[in-house]
Order: C-alpha cells, then structure tokens, then sequence
C-alpha cells in the first residue's frame, strides 16, 4: 500500500511556480538542504516523500552539485534522476583569438549564466588570484568555445581557459621545428600573437611566421604595427603615426631589437602551430595585397615595388 502510494505521487507532476524553475546545488549539498533550494526556486515537492523516494532507490548521497533547470510537468522521480544523473543546465560563451585579456574581461562580464567574481579585480590581482605570475595575461589563455555550469565562477572558466593553454603549449612545445630562435616557450606565445594580429588568412600564418623567424635570426628588428599599437594601448586612436614608430617602448619593435616582452593578445592555436613550424622560405619582408592576403619578399628592392604596387597604386 506505501508503496503504491509513493509510486503514484513519484509520478505525478509537481506544482512549479513558473514554467521552468531555475537553481543551482553547490557542491557539498544534502538532500534536503537541496530540496530546500528547490522549494525556494518555485518547485512545489514533499521533502519527506521525496527522501523516502531517494532511500528507496538509494540515491540519498547521490545528489550531483550543479546548476539545473526543472520544467513545468516534471515528477519527482524525473527530479531525484536528473539530481542524480548530473543532468546541468550549461552556458556558452566563445572566447575569441586576437584580443586581449581586457575584452576578454568585458566578454566575461557580459554573459548573463556566469558568477562575476573578477569585477573590480585589477589584471595584477587577476592573475594572482589565478595563480598565474606573469606581467600581463594576454596569451596565457586558450582561445575556445567554452560551456560551463550556469551560475559557475568567471575567474573558474579563466582558469580552466589557463591551463588549456598551458597544456597545448607545453605539447606543441615538445614538437617544435629544429633550430627555432625562441628560447622558451613564453617566447613562442609572444611571436604566436604577433602572427595572429599581423593576418586573418590561415594559409598565410606559416609565411608570417617564417619572416619574423628569418628576421629573428639575422638580427633584423621585427618592425611590426601591433606591438606598437599594444603598447599605446588607450592612447591608440585608429591611427599609427610616424612619432609613434619613433617613439621608444618595450613594445616597439621599430626601434628595439628582438621580440616584445609580452604577447600582445590571445593567439590561436593555428597561430601557434605556424610560430612553431613556419614555412620553408627565406622571405623578409611581406605587405598586404588588400584581399586579405599577403606579398612576400625576399629583399627590400622587392619589398618596395610591392608596397608601391598593393598600398600606393603603382604598376
């Protein structure tokens, strides 16, 4: 007879409040204290019953903390499942390649399903709390579509972001060409985001990269706008101006040799992989066809007939 009567009312709808109730079990929860929550989110159910329910199935130590969506018409036995089962709600949010760690910040802070713990946070105190010791955050993270657990911390996707990164770099590392000049693997994220700010065009990466890999090993100055434009940081209005090339800064690399000393957004992992195994050329030199590609030049006498051919017009 109880167990006709706890059959029949485990499957039968509960009363919701809303169409769909929405909540979230931290980690640590018992079952009535989640029952609780629920209760609170707008689900009408028997909290005796429901654990009478859950010892009989011996699932009373099983709840899985999480964040849940209950739709209206469900039964507790559909309930105590997906408690059990894990059956989350998820978020989604693309973090995108070629941009800093502050837009990446903005992006964070904008996505309704994420618990802003960073807000207020400076890059320094960023970085301590995810116990990162860099200068700066930019190419320390993995650029990727990211699904989480509504509700779940932003400063925890940014670690997970972090140590994403660090595990693909540390295996593209291990694979590298022969005879790189980069003496670490932080080198290679620095050129890596150069490569991904200088072009969009995948096919064109391994060239880029072979050209600043060509100029790193003669000594050249690498001579490219992003590092500038990084390091004027707010004070960049659109235009690059010839004072500004001339300007000294650790990010200009029109007048100081070598690379920057750090990355200068978020590189992808093509944009790596191109840093790591550039082509095959002995190019110097490159300028932007205007279709999204580039021309690539072995000396400057072609350089300049390149330059005058795709930016000035000229035959």
């Amino acid at each position: 007879m109880i167990a006709g009567s706890l059959y029949r009312w485990a499957t039968h709808p509960v009363a919701t409040a809303e169409t769909a109730a929405d909540f979230r079990i931290p980690a640590g929860t018992g079952l009535r204290s989640a029952l609780g929550l629920i209760n609170d989110a707008g689900v009408r159910i028997n909290p005796n019953l429901m654990v009478l329910l859950a010892k009989v199935m011996r699932a009373e130590t099983t709840i899985k903390a999480g964040s849940y969506s209950i739709q209206r018409g469900a039964t507790p036995w559909e309930i105590l499942a997906k408690l059990t089962r894990g059956q989350f709600t998820q978020g989604e949010l693309t973090l995108v390649e070629g941009l800093t760690l502050r837009q990446w910040r903005e992006k964070l802070a904008a996505h309704p399903d994420l618990a802003q713990e960073s807000q207020g946070l400076s890059e320094a105190e960023l970085l301590s709390r995810l116990g990162i010791d860099a200068r700066r955050g930019e190419g320390l993270f993995l650029a990727d579509t990211y699904l989480f657990d509504k509700q779940s911390s932003d400063l925890d996707l940014l670690a997970r972001a972090y140590r994403a990164m660090h595990r693909r770099l540390a295996a593209e590392w291990e694979q590298r060409a022969p005879g790189l000049p980069l003496k670490s693997p932080y080198e290679a994220l620095i050129l890596a985001s150069i490569v991904e700010k200088e072009t969009g065009r995948l096919a064109d990466r391994p060239l880029i990269a072979a050209v600043f890999i060509n100029r790193l090993r003669s000594g050249m100055l690498l001579q490219t706008d992003p590092t500038v434009i990084y390091g004027l940081g707010d004070r960049f209005d659109g235009n690059l101006r010839k004072k500004d090339l001339l300007a000294d800064s650790p990010y200009n690399t029109y007048v100081r040799p070598g690379l920057p000393p750090t990355p200068i957004a978020m590189p992808s992992l093509a944009s790596l992989q191109a840093t790591l195994h550039p082509a095959a050329s002995d190019a110097l030199y490159f300028v932007a066809r205007g279709d999204g590609s580039s021309q690539f030049s072995r000396t400057l006498e072609e350089h300049n007939r390149a330059v005058n051919r795709y930016q000035r017009g000229g035959k």
